[in-house]
């Protein structure tokens, strides 16, 4: 067990309401509020998801068309208790047939186990959006479909995907969540057909489904990528409920077909018109 820890400071100087719900879907750790600054806790330092926000925030930039001052500072810390003390915090999660535990955790007869180490993971089941995704693969996934998960931060629901008998494809612009999707696969005993650091656009193909569960802005952002790689289902998330009207408005030209809403999170499920 390390005996130290690192604490990071985000002070956006606009829209820490959009950076928040970015870092929640992104960070599994729990996120502090301290007046404006966001204080994130985790066993080691945060390079890769702080690049990615630093990304985002130029998404945003571009999106409100102003610019956006991003305070970040990183402190190391000892505390030789944190991580088993974090550890005990995170429970295990069922979502319908799936039960989603950290390895310290044993595995549930007559469940579709998935192992998920959150320390350093993107997405672990805990988060509505992240549960919301995993009942819509649920309902739309079939065997030897073709799948992308973009943006898929701990891999969890292209690994869902593959257990259902997709076939899957896999992107994020984090080089620490490519990593973490491909040992993720490796745990649970599953196989993708390709993942690679970067967006959407960086393929040819395309797919039966496509999964995006990002924030509302970076859907609007890509919403070009994502339908020109899509063939039948595209299932966008993150979205909180007011931003849902902005997020369709993009993609008025694919059919609404289910709204899947947990609290104030919203997943949409779009049909591609093959024929248009």
């Amino acid at each position: 067990m390390k005996n130290i820890f690192f604490e990071t400071y985000i002070t956006p100087s606009s829209h820490k309401e959009e950076i928040s719900n970015f870092l929640i879907e992104r960070f599994n750790n729990g996120i502090e509020e301290a007046g404006n600054t966001l204080i994130l806790r985790s066993d080691e330092p945060l390079d890769g998801l702080i690049e990615e926000l630093k990304v985002y925030v130029k998404a945003l930039e571009e999106i409100f068309n102003e610019k956006i001052d991003l305070k970040i500072e990183t402190k190391k810390k000892e505390n030789k208790d944190w991580i088993e003390n974090y550890q005990k915090s995170i429970q295990p999660v069922e979502i319908d047939e799936f039960y989603i535990h950290p390895s310290w955790h044993p595995p549930k007869e007559n469940k579709i186990n998935i192992t998920i180490d959150p320390a350093l993971a993107f997405g672990s089941g805990h988060h509505e959006t992240t549960r919301s995704c995993v009942k819509a693969l649920k309902n739309y996934v079939k065997k030897d479909k073709t799948l992308l998960d973009v943006g898929c931060g701990s891999g969890i629901l292209g690994i869902v995907a593959s257990k259902l008998g997709a076939r899957v494809d896999a992107c994020d612009t984090d080089p620490l969540a490519v990593k973490s999707t491909k040992e993720n696969f490796e745990l649970n005993n599953v196989k993708y057909e390709n993942i690679w650091e970067g967006s959407a656009n960086q393929t040819d193909k395309k797919y039966d489904i496509v999964v995006a569960n990002i924030i509302a802005d970076v859907l609007v952002f890509i919403a070009n990528d994502l339908k020109s790689k899509v063939n039948d289902i595209l299932i966008l998330s993150g979205i909180i409920a007011k931003y849902k009207n902005k997020v369709l408005e993009k993609y008025k030209d694919l059919k609404l077909i289910e709204e899947i809403k947990e609290n104030e999170w919203i997943t949409l499920v779009l049909r591609k018109d093959m024929n248009g």
